[in-house]
């Protein structure tokens, strides 16, 4: 048996085989072909290949995210038959007799940036998309695997890193734990483990040669044990089956209401990362979904999601949830959050840099987009809209403008919208200092303390050198929470937190007595969350 050390950032038992995710970075070399019809055939096959397994996400996606973001797939699949792509590919090998690999390869760096160098916004669009179709087909001619995880069996992820954009492409269906090499606790792999209520461990230095490997991963002291004995592995089947039985007796508290022992009711809603986590949501009783982050819909696409596609998206999130409150935060891309499409600079300190709102103010093009995606969905349920990374007064009053435009084009469409409850996130020292003004223009506001707490310590909460530094407890956090709940209930504001920080329930009795409305943590932390506030008297 070998154990490896690393860092818990969430706890819980895996057992289960090992797959080790390598980004791949393989290169692409000419080779002389002989036989360029048997090549031509070879490419030929590749590509439908490819078609089938582009219809099976077309399939999968239907059913998770609904038709509109679905489409995505079908028309990759068109792209794959297009007659200029396949010519293209086909003459290249036949008249300079090279490999298909190498053929379509470059077709595809040639299409690409003969699109992205077009006028048309549509064409420039289909670079990203041509790119990717070609990339697929490579990785079916030479023989590699097309997903992270393409097995039936569920398994242990062990990988560097995972970037958001890779974790939101994930069979979660199929991940027992996640475990890294690198990372932070405050890493989007941490906070999707949370999500998912799997153990997640970082700072573990694995060998590839474990991938396969029947392991077991405790999220609890930080190890993976990796080929354990029979002892071991029947000692961790046992506190499994402990863990289960206390989730299973937390599952007895749905239905209840959350109400202190001395009668303060506070609501307690649910983080999502995309429609597919309403299920989960629903599962865990959330009163509502307090934090939908928007940016997963960019994040998942190769080109600016349409305002149908947004709309299809929101609406199906507001309809599920039957009424009950569906909070939307704007995107919130750059920083550790890239999308290649943006074009963003890159930037020396990119956690202050050009990201969420100042994106969306200084291109309302896009923002727009999304705005009326939002309210046009509110039609269908209990929407509200919150806005990330504010600092001042002014941006908010230019939001206001913004979405007073965006009605009137509604009204002037004829497309109906719902009552929307405007609130901004707190996440920035500048926004607590100036809560008592801001309180003034909102509906509510929505505690970011992941931010906040990396803005106010001066720590970069993605560096894990700092992990021992970055204390979400420090007594300067829980002074700012105070003055904005006091602030903000002053002006009629009802006041929330959606950051990490919501589900410690070290700190629900705190923020109860504090005088918080609204807890909004992930899924799997809500029955824990709602036994501690139940058990909770405020008076004492």
């Amino acid at each position: 048996m070998q154990e490896l050390k690393g860092k818990s950032v969430f706890g819980g038992i895996a057992i289960g085989r090992i797959s080790v995710y390598n980004k791949d970075e393989s290169t692409v070399k000419r080779v002389k072909i002989e036989d360029t019809a048997a090549e031509v055939k070879r490419f030929e096959e590749a590509k439908e290949t490819a078609k089938e397994q582009l219809q099976a996400l077309y399939e999968k996606a239907l059913v998770e995210v609904g038709e509109v973001n679905a489409m995505i797939f079908d028309v990759h699949q068109m792209m794959l038959d297009d007659l200029d792509y396949v010519e293209a590919i086909t003459h290249m090998i036949e008249n300079q007799g090279i490999n298909a690999e190498y053929a379509v390869a470059t077709t595809g760096d040639n299409f690409s940036n003969m699109f992205a160098a077009m006028d048309d916004d549509y064409m420039k669009a289909r670079a990203a998309d041509v790119k990717d179709i070609s990339n697929r087909v490579v990785k079916i001619l030479q023989g590699k695997k097309d997903s992270v995880l393409d097995g039936d069996e569920p398994v242990i992820l062990l990988a560097d890193d995972l970037a958001p954009s890779e974790t939101v492409q994930l069979d979660k269906s199929k991940v027992l734990a996640f475990v890294t090499r690198h990372g932070s606790t405050n890493s989007h792999t941490a906070i999707l483990a949370r999500t998912m209520n799997i153990p997640a461990l970082i700072g573990v230095k694995f060998e590839e040669n474990v991938d396969g490997r029947f392991a077991i991963v405790d999220g609890y002291n930080g190890s993976v044990y990796v080929e354990p004995t029979d002892d071991v592995v029947k000692e961790y089947e046992s506190k499994k089956q402990e863990a289960e039985e206390k989730k299973r007796l937390l599952q007895e508290l749905k239905g209840k209401e959350n109400i202190t022992l001395d009668g303060k009711k506070i609501k307690l809603y649910a983080n999502i990362g995309g429609v597919a986590d309403v299920a989960s949501a629903l599962q865990n009783d959330a009163e509502g979904i307090g934090l939908f982050r928007s940016e997963f819909l960019y994040l998942e696409s190769n080109t600016f999601p349409t305002e149908e596609e947004q709309f299809q998206a929101y609406k199906t999130v507001a309809e599920n949830m039957a009424g009950k409150k569906v909070i939307i935060r704007t995107l919130d891309i750059g920083a550790d959050k890239q999308v290649d499409y943006f074009n963003l600079d890159k930037e020396d300190n990119p956690a202050m840099g050009y990201r969420a709102i100042r994106i969306c103010l200084t291109q309302p093009e896009i923002f727009k987009t999304q705005l009326r995606a939002i309210f046009r969905a509110s039609y269908y349920g209990n929407i509200g809209v919150m806005y990330p990374m504010i600092i001042s007064v002014a941006e908010v009053q230019k939001i206001h403008a913004i979405v007073d435009e965006v009605k009137a084009e509604l009204d002037a469409q004829g497309l109906p919208y719902g009552d929307v409850e405007q609130g901004i996130m707190i996440e920035t020292p500048a926004a607590v200092m100036m809560s008592a003004e801001l309180a003034k223009e909102v509906d509510f506001f929505s505690i970011g303390t992941n931010d906040l707490t990396q803005y106010t310590l001066a720590i970069d909460r993605q560096n894990p050198k700092l992990d021992d530094f970055y204390d979400s407890h420090h007594p300067a956090i829980l002074r700012m929470i105070q003055m904005v709940i006091d602030n903000g209930h002053k002006e009629g504001c009802w006041v929330g937190i959606c950051g990490e920080l919501g589900a410690d329930t070290t700190l629900t009795e705190t923020f109860l007595k504090m005088g918080i409305d609204e807890l909004s943590v992930s899924p799997s932390m809500i029955f824990p969350v709602r036994d501690k506030i139940r058990s909770t008297d405020t008076t004492k």
